[in-house]
């Protein structure tokens, strides 16, 4: 179709695409036909995102819809999603899930699709973020709302969130211009930047998150390495213990905050983050 593959091959490893092989071929299996082809191509040449160019994105198995101008799910939030559902699998009844900072929904989508029956909520402040999120968890019974952080959320949600998933704009205000082009030139500023150190959302959304939690409920925020000290006291500020998650392999870490006291963590104060590595073959070291 179009383009013979191996010259379709050359010019996307020379417009810098790593996996050009791969590209070539989910480029060549999406399209509709030899003018459809080069107008995919051309949009990857360009520097679009792989996804947006396809229409989703491949995450926790699943096909994502995506849309030009939304932040591209990344697999390190993976992790997020795995903590989520191994703290929901034996959850009585039917417990309410909230995406906060949803993109295209794809955390929550996950979350849903691995347990079953919830009660979903997914919000954001982009509206083409709540459009893409809307085709994605319509079908799994999602709610999507539009709004600043909780703002956006309906009052009744307060104090019954079971698990409250946030990935909010983590990259320092000064980083988002050394972020690969694909990035920063076709996601929204919103959706990178957070503020100077990048934990500008962090802290709001970790400051009002025991007032959503219900008893017992927990706060996921995805976060990186570097940031997990700011993100854990972000989340002690709230009133809430804190516990990082790190996944090397992955490059993915994820703060945990829990609503209620629980039990001493050996080695640690109540208000000590508790550090756990995750690795990819489930094995935990802290």
């Amino acid at each position: 179709m179009g383009a013979h593959p191996a010259s379709l091959v050359a010019r996307l490893r020379a417009a810098g695409c790593v996996f050009a092989e791969e590209e070539a071929a989910a480029l060549v299996a999406a399209a509709r036909g030899p003018a459809d082809l080069a107008a995919m191509v051309d949009r990857r040449v360009a520097g679009e995102p792989l996804e947006t160019v396809l229409g989703w994105a491949g995450f926790c198995g699943l096909r994502v819809a995506v849309e030009p101008g939304v932040f591209v799910p990344r697999q390190r939030t993976a992790l997020l999603v795995e903590q989520a559902v191994a703290l929901l699998r034996a959850a009585p009844g039917t417990p309410v899930v909230v995406d906060l900072c949803c993109g295209s929904g794809a955390v929550g989508l996950a979350v849903a699709t691995a347990l079953g029956p919830v009660e979903l909520h997914a919000a954001d402040v982009d509206p083409v973020a709540v459009r893409c999120a809307r085709r994605n968890l319509d079908p799994v019974g999602g709610r999507v709302h539009r709004g600043d952080l909780y703002a956006a959320l309906p009052a009744g949600l307060r104090g019954r969130v079971a698990l409250l998933a946030v990935n909010a704009p983590y990259v320092p205000s000064a980083a988002v211009a050394l972020m690969p082009p694909e990035a920063r030139d076709a996601e929204p500023r919103t959706a990178l930047d957070g503020g100077p150190d990048g934990t500008d959302l962090q802290r709001r959304v970790a400051a009002e998150a025991r007032t959503w939690l219900a008893p017992g409920g927990t706060l996921l925020v995805e976060t990186s390495a570097r940031q997990a000290p700011l993100t854990a006291a972000a989340v002690r500020a709230g009133g809430m213990r804190a516990a990082v998650v790190r996944d090397d392999e992955r490059d993915a870490t994820v703060v945990l905050g829990t609503s209620t006291r629980v039990g001493r963590v050996s080695g640690s104060s109540p208000s000590a983050a508790t550090h756990a590595v995750t690795h990819r073959d489930g094995s935990v070291t802290r």
